[in-house]
């Protein structure tokens, strides 16, 4: 297969090419290259996306098949004009981000409600905008179908994505915490759902996609899983004996200005219920029955983890610092006693 890795120089999109390469097909990656690296023994060109001509370098060029993750409308729209009749195949990574509706669990891909696409003068959420982010996908995702062709796009709205690579402050936070062993503060419920997919996963996803032809809207994110499974094979895969879960109820890590999903002082992969209920409960049984497959967590934590160590000046800190995390693993336990 003859493929065409629209970036290709970072996380996911290195990890197609990577994966591409290994399956022995003809990768070329086309990047400006201010992001990262290429995988090694693949071609790669240059070119600047925010310019109409920046797919330029693969003028007359045929592809089997296309990957594209960007969130610029009109790259979107260049990119289908640019490829449209010179490509078999086109997988747009999009995102969870598109629905509105973040509190209703059970949502399925193909019949939840989207965002309206973003006004035509936003092209950039990163711009002060991210607010923007869905509806821009949502742009990009009508763009490329519009110029491409329904028939031969793959939709991927893509969730959590981690493992190797991942230049973001939560998987690798937990996969941090347990390193480091001791008392862990747990947030929520135990029964609480995570979901999330690991890079290398969806890489196997989009190359499956591309061979068989697989075409509409799909979610791309692992099947939910409760708090205590993903936390306690983290703790099994990677924590020294002797490290414990304690669960702390969400009330009281609200009140002690714990916050959210990432950044700092937050607990990663935690959301408030139960406005964020939907958020990782989505159904996504079209995706394992489309191929989407699903590794064991320790798999994934430990290859994150050596990642982390033979790259730490990639690793981003953030989450709940440990004095911070200490203090309120006292509160909580006087507030119990």
């Amino acid at each position: 297969m003859r493929l065409l890795v629209l970036g290709g120089t970072a996380f996911l999109g290195r990890a197609v090419a990577r994966t591409a390469h290994a399956a022995g097909h003809d990768v070329t990656c086309l990047a400006r290259g201010e992001s990262g690296g290429a995988v090694d023994g693949v071609r790669f060109v240059t070119g600047d996306r925010d310019r109409p001509d920046g797919l330029s370098a693969v003028d007359g060029e045929t592809f089997d098949a296309v990957f594209d993750v960007t969130l610029r409308p009109s790259h979107a729209r260049h990119a289908a004009a640019a490829l449209a009749g010179r490509v078999g195949h086109y997988s747009f990574v999009s995102t969870c981000n598109v629905y509105p509706d973040d509190a209703t669990p059970g949502q399925r891909a193909d019949t939840a409600k989207l965002h309206d696409p973003a006004p035509p003068e936003v092209d950039n959420p990163r711009d002060g905008q991210m607010e923007m982010y869905g509806p821009c996908k949502v742009s990009c995702e009508n763009a490329i179908r519009d110029g491409i062709g329904a028939d031969r796009v793959f939709i991927l709205r893509a969730g959590l994505i981690v493992g190797p690579e991942d230049r973001s402050d939560r998987f690798p936070y937990w996969v941090a915490r347990m390193r480091r062993g001791g008392e862990v503060l747990a947030p929520g419920s135990p029964n609480d759902s995570v979901s999330f997919v690991d890079v290398d996963d969806l890489a196997d996803w989009v190359l499956l996609a591309g061979r068989t032809g697989l075409v509409g809207a799909f979610d791309g994110m692992g099947p939910a899983m409760p708090r205590s499974r993903f936390l306690t094979e983290l703790r099994d895969a990677l924590a020294p004996p002797g490290t414990t879960l304690t669960w702390v109820d969400q009330e009281f890590l609200v009140e002690q200005d714990v916050r959210p999903w990432s950044g700092e002082r937050a607990l990663p992969l935690w959301l408030p219920l139960p406005e964020y209920a939907g958020f990782m409960t989505r159904d996504v049984t079209r995706s394992v029955e489309a191929g989407l497959p699903a590794r064991p967590i320790a798999d994934t934590a430990l290859r994150t983890a050596h990642w982390m160590e033979s790259t730490p000046q990639d690793v981003k800190a953030g989450g709940l610092a440990e004095r911070d995390e200490a203090f309120v693993l006292r509160e909580w336990h006087t507030r119990s006693a």
